[in-house]
């Protein structure tokens, strides 16, 4: 029971950065012609695939797993922040 609570919590983890991404980045582009869908639902996937890998690896404390969702998701768009910044494009 603890390894799927972990993996839950960590999908929540990486699906509330992903939200705090988002709101980041519509509070930066105030307009919502660069909105583009397909890159948010990717975004929110991606994030909570880390986080429920993430929580899976703890598999001890649900708080925990929550905040390594959170963590790897941050660690991961920083990392994404560095290559675009190299000239990386996706």
């Amino acid at each position: 029971m603890y390894f799927i609570s972990s993996i839950l919590f960590g999908i929540v983890g990486g699906a509330i950065r992903g939200l705090v991404g988002l709101l980041k980045f519509f509070e930066k582009n105030k307009q919502l012609g660069k909105f583009k869908i397909r890159y948010i639902i990717f975004s929110l996937l991606v994030a909570g695939l880390v986080g429920g890998v993430g929580g899976a690896l703890i598999n001890s404390d649900w708080r925990l797993a929550l905040v390594i969702g959170y963590a790897g998701t941050d660690f991961l768009e920083s990392l994404y922040k560095i290559k675009r910044a190299q000239g990386f494009e996706i």
